[in-house]
């Protein structure tokens, strides 16, 4: 059946039954009802949770490359029922509710009523993969430096978008007329990506200072395009910095971290790399005023110096450098007079002293010490030695006298003899120690008999026969 009950096929005998506005979307409501409820799974993106305290949000996939998206709302009666957790851009869901058409704009929504979470987003976990991947290969540690006066300005960017506007506006405001080179690519979308990518290329290789990648804010799916390697590698490979503007301060992108300084909005990039032309006059103005000011003081002070130097004594009157150096001369020759005297008479003075010196120490001089030294000493020791030697003398006597009491001469010269062996010349003092046969030597006061053993007796023997018979 079609609208207003009549068959839906178009009969050329009979032209279709025309409908008003109202009541097309009321029969479009009316076939949405009889769907009752469904279940769609998707992924969350767009979250939005204005004043009202109604939550609304996009529920989208792709599928062979096509995007597809579905409103859905959650009354703010409903929220904290339908929604177990936190919901947030990129999680994967299933939404539970019916669908309904929205007269005034002709448009349908999912009135939700309750929300199941189905673990991380596709695309997020695409992008978390991503960013790891290039987090170890250390893309998100650059960050040069901007010329402070850059010569010309790149900007890749939709030329239908309203990021080229911000920027040329931005332009307008800073320095009406600051060299820009604009390169156009699409900025979501299909191919994106490649387009980005290769407008940073070409803009790199034009010549250009920095670069300005840069557009605005928009849902997950719409920036996605700024989150894929071609976009970074082109952005890493750059020979200039980089400024990425890619959305709205909450949007953050690959290509926010790949870049070398990144703004928060298109405008916030422009500001950064595009100089302040009255900041910079006000800069030369001031360079100027501190030129001028230093110059009229190096001038002052040169005239000070040159006014002092016409009203020296040097020029009003130069016959006084004569006179003072006349007089310094003089006065230099008697110092030197007076030191040369005195270094004189000093002199002469330590040759006389070295003179006397050195007659002290000649060796007639020092013959005639020695010799004076000599005699006391022989003085001083005569008395000593004549002492002395009496006490030998003395000491010498007394041991003679001794000696000669008790040597064996002196018994010998009163008629006795000494008897002892001739072979050793050990006196005899028994007869055990001899044997017959031994050759005797007797010692007298004057000469000596020697004599051979023929027997011998005990001294107990008495009367005993002379045994000097068999002496000879």
């Amino acid at each position: 059946m079609g609208p207003g009950g009549g068959d839906g096929a178009c009969d050329a005998d009979q032209p279709p039954r025309v409908l008003t506005v109202g009541e097309l979307s009321r029969h479009i409501a009316g076939r949405l009802e009889d769907l009752g409820r469904v279940c769609v799974e998707g992924e969350v993106s767009g979250l939005a949770r204005p004043a009202s305290g109604h939550l609304y949000f996009d529920l989208c996939d792709h599928l062979r490359g096509v995007k597809s998206l579905i409103r859905c709302v959650i009354w703010r009666s409903r929220v904290d029922q339908a929604t177990r957790t936190p919901l947030a851009n990129g999680d994967r869901v299933v939404v539970h509710g019916r669908l309904d058409v929205y007269a005034p704009r002709g448009s349908y929504s999912l009135i939700t009523d309750r929300v199941e979470a189905r673990g991380l987003g596709v695309l997020l976990a695409q992008l978390e993969q991503l960013k790891r991947e290039l987090g170890d290969l250390g893309w998100f540690d650059r960050a040069r430096t901007l010329p402070a006066l850059p010569r010309r300005i790149g900007v890749a960017t939709s030329r239908s978008g309203a990021a080229l506007r911000d920027v040329l506006r931005t332009r307008s405001l800073r320095w009406p007329g600051f060299p820009l080179r604009f390169t156009h690519c699409a900025v979501q979308g299909a191919g994106a990506a490649e387009e980005v990518a290769r407008a940073v290329e070409r803009l790199d290789h034009s010549g250009v200072d920095v670069i300005i990648v840069c557009r605005g804010g928009g849902s997950l799916e719409d920036l996605w395009c700024f989150n894929e390697r071609a976009v970074a590698e082109a952005v890493r490979k750059a020979s200039v910095p980089v400024v990425s503007g890619v959305g709205h301060e909450t949007d953050l992108t690959l290509c926010d971290l790949v870049a070398d300084h990144r703004a928060h909005t298109p405008t916030d990039a422009a500001q950064r790399a595009i100089p302040s032309r009255a900041e910079l006059e006000e800069r030369i103005e001031r360079g100027r005023g501190f030129l001028v000011d230093a110059m009229a003081a190096e001038l002052s002070g040169r005239a000070d110096r040159l006014w002092r130097t016409a009203r020296s004594r040097v020029l009003r009157a130069p016959d006084w450098i004569l006179g003072d150096r006349s007089g310094t001369l003089s006065a230099a020759g008697r110092r030197l007079s007076r030191l040369a005297s005195g270094r004189g008479e000093g002199a002469a003075a330590l040759l006389g002293r070295c003179s006397a010196r050195l007659g002290a120490q000649t060796p007639d001089a020092r013959l005639a010490r020695l010799r004076a030294r000599l005699e006391a000493l022989s003085l001083r020791l005569g008395t000593p030695v004549r002492e002395l030697s009496a006490d030998l003398s003395s000491r010498v006597t007394v041991a003679g006298r001794t000696l000669e009491a008790t040597s064996p001469l002196a018994v010998l010269a009163r008629g006795y003899s000494i008897t002892r062996r001739a072979s050793d010349g050990r006196p005899l003092v028994d007869t055990d120690e001899l044997s017959p046969g031994d050759v005797l030597e007797t010692l007298l006061a004057e000469g000596r008999v020697l004599s051979r053993v023929e027997s011998s007796e005990d001294s107990a023997v008495e009367n005993s026969e002379d045994s000097a018979e068999g002496t000879r």
